[in-house]
């Protein structure tokens, strides 16, 4: 008898090529945001600094799209399948890097390539759980959205860590801000290649479905109303909307935040260790995850680590003197955010794919992602006002939203499709 349900290894294929294209849509988000104040420089005279179009909304036009095209992003993954939904992503972003690298003297031109880019995201990343279901079994689906995390952290710590080496970021360099153009040409040329590449290796389906739970799933309106009736997805939306949300204001802001520090240098170190700390958790707890086959457990650590990581990040200043000490806790506080806040990403996309089942999986992650760009945009918008005055009292803000995100992730149960492979298992 011919096996009902059965593994391709060319499910390792299709996820490699999501996430090499998600690598350069999130290196694209970034770019400038670890530089921001030697691009200024770069960009001086062809944008108005106190306006909403200036350096700053490169990165938060990513958020403000996102509200736009998540929904519509979800519905074409939901209901076309993963390799037009996914794939639309694709030649998007490879188009408009090519756009970015060429007409990167023109701030104008970097806008607009970059509303374009912004809107090739949500279709890359609104398939991650998608594409999970469809090639991964559900032991598997957790590590699958942990690697594709992975990826996210990736380009954005290429984004911090290698921009600074290709910029003049030091303002006592009488070049300050050269090197813009060059280090957007070759992200263009790089990212163009591998989105068009991605493109051409990602496939819709496996012949033989990994597992019973593949392809039954709800029409996309139903399972739209269905998610807002499931308490614990009530909950997890709350805490994209907070922690979500935090990260993406924390990555936007990055370089103001070292400023407000005292770190003069835009040299990315504080962006860099919270992804390193990404990076770390999206080869550990995701993979803990599937194996012990928990996932409240491991989001309640996700909301306890964040709260001395933002602390740290909220009180440096006023609990230390010396400079060299607040940027040190500065750089330990970021690590610890990355490492607890983002792994909750991974996790938390698959335990709302399984407790919203059998709404399409695009849906209930989209819905996450959402939710954490409103509060982004919410937030980034109250940092960045009057010259990042608001910028101190935000962070503390932030310190007691985390507060909040444990007192309600101790609310939700723990998947039940996680919980009954377990007993099967067992």
């Amino acid at each position: 008898m011919e096996n009902k349900y059965s593994l391709s290894p060319y499910r390792w294929v299709v996820l490699i090529a999501l996430m090499a294209v998600t690598l350069v849509i999130e290196l694209q988000w970034l770019a400038h945001a670890a530089v921001a104040r030697a691009a200024a420089v770069f960009y001086a005279g062809q944008f108005n600094p106190d306006s909403l179009f200036n350096i700053d909304f490169l990165a938060l036009s990513y958020m403000l799209v996102f509200l736009v095209m998540s929904i519509p992003a979800s519905y074409i993954i939901d209901t076309k399948g993963i390799k037009p939904g996914i794939g639309i992503g694709c030649i998007l972003t490879g188009l408009f890097s090519l756009l970015k690298g060429f007409g990167a003297s023109s701030f104008k031109i970097v806008l607009i390539a970059q509303i374009g880019l912004a809107i090739a995201q949500p279709f890359i990343l609104n398939g991650v759980t998608a594409l999970s279901v469809r090639w991964f079994p559900v032991n598997e689906r957790g590590t699958a959205a942990g690697l594709a995390a992975l990826a996210q952290y990736l380009g954005i710590i290429a984004a911090m860590g290698i921009t600074p080496l290709l910029v003049v970021s030091s303002p006592q360099n009488p070049n300050y801000g050269k090197g813009i153009d060059s280090m957007l040409m070759i992200y263009g040329i790089a990212s163009a290649v591998i989105a068009f590449a991605a493109f051409f290796l990602l496939k819709e389906k496996p012949a033989v479905p990994p597992s019973k739970e593949s392809y039954t799933h709800s029409k996309f309106t139903e399972g739209f109303k269905y998610i807002f009736t499931r308490p614990d997805m009530i909950i997890t939306i709350l805490l994209f909307f907070i922690g979500l949300g935090i990260f993406n204001a924390v990555s936007s802001m990055v370089d103001s935040i070292s400023g407000s520090l005292g770190v003069l240098d835009s040299n990315g170190m504080i962006g860099v260790f919270m992804i390193i700390g990404e990076v770390i958790e999206a080869l550990i707890l995701p993979v803990l995850s599937d194996k012990f086959r928990k996932r409240k457990l491991f989001l309640v650590i996700n909301m306890a680590g964040m709260i001395p990581a933002l602390a740290g990040l909220a009180f440096a200043n006023r609990l230390f003197g010396s400079p060299d000490t607040v940027y040190g806790c500065a750089l330990v506080s970021s690590f610890l955010l990355g490492f607890f806040v983002m792994s909750a990403g991974p996790i938390g996309f698959q335990y709302a794919a399984e407790v919203s089942y059998p709404a399409p999986e695009s849906s209930s992650q989209g819905f996450l992602l959402l939710a954490g760009q409103i509060t982004g945009i919410v937030f980034v918008a109250l940092m960045s006002m009057k010259s990042n005055q608001y910028l101190g009292k935000m962070m503390v803000l932030f310190t007691i939203l985390s507060v909040i995100s444990f007192i309600l992730v101790l609310f939700i149960k723990e998947s039940p499709m996680i919980r009954d492979d377990k007993q099967k298992k067992d």
